[in-house]
């Protein structure tokens, strides 16, 4: 059983078992009180004021408390990251560094936004873990990308791919969670969507062109198409040309 633990682990690509292995040392650092989340927790003014930057990464590395929720995350975080990770950005590791980047981004502007505006501002205040939301929007990012999957739910009912993000939000909010975190993992998962599938079809541009020293970061490995090997056949008989 360890060993194939251990095999499965291996076998992630680099990215998904980088989140996944900083995720869950954060949270089972906190939960066993070595890390305080209050050392965590994304803080504007302590980001601005006192420089304390690490904020703005921590803040999507710790998952609440060690429940059930957490390990339903993990098993999103898992499937999810890896699924894209190995399939939709195979062999462009930047690329999708890049897209966990973007998505980062747009969370933390949403919520420093919002945190502005009158009347909404206590409830992005209360936002102050984005983990969650980050692994919404690669499901998001998935079930977009692979529309016609089809799926079940618990085994309660079967859906196509591309509702299973609808299908999480219902559940959360049927188990009382925020939906406000599942919100704004589509919201950026969206924004994604659009702006590296959608507008580049419409105008011809790609506007989320992974950088240049980003793509330095990372050798992403050359992906090997085989083709056929090159057949030859033999001339026919000289009695048969002459039929």
């Amino acid at each position: 059983m360890a060993q194939a633990v251990e095999d499965w682990y291996k076998q992630m690509p680099v990215i998904t078992r980088s989140y996944l292995t900083a995720a869950i040392v954060t949270t089972i650092g906190c939960s066993l009180e070595i890390i305080s989340p209050y050392n965590l927790y994304l803080n504007p003014n302590l980001v601005v004021k006192q420089y304390q930057i690490w904020r703005l990464i921590t803040n999507f590395l710790y998952f609440r408390k060690m429940d059930l929720d957490f390990l339903f995350h993990m098993f999103f975080l898992a499937r999810y990251c890896k699924l894209l990770e190995e399939n939709s950005f195979r062999g462009r590791t930047a690329d999708f560094f890049y897209m966990l980047l973007f998505g980062a981004t747009v969370l933390t502007t949403i919520v420093l936004v919002g945190g502005m505006i009158p009347y909404v501002s206590e409830s992005f205040a209360k936002i102050i873990f984005l983990s969650n939301s980050l692994t919404f929007m690669m499901v998001y990012v998935w079930s977009k990308q692979n529309p016609f999957i089809h799926m079940s739910f618990l085994g309660l009912f079967t859906f196509t791919a591309a509702y299973l993000p609808w299908v999480l939000l219902g559940f959360s909010v049927l188990v009382g969670a925020s939906a406000w975190v599942d919100l704004l993992g589509m919201i950026a998962g969206h924004a994604y969507y659009f702006l590296e599938d959608v507008y580049p079809k419409m105008t011809g541009r790609r506007p989320l062109k992974t950088p240049s020293f980003i793509k330095t970061l990372f050798a992403d490995e050359t992906v090997v198409v085989a083709r056929p090997a090159e057949v030859r056949f033999a001339a026919p008989p000289v009695d048969e040309l002459r039929r």
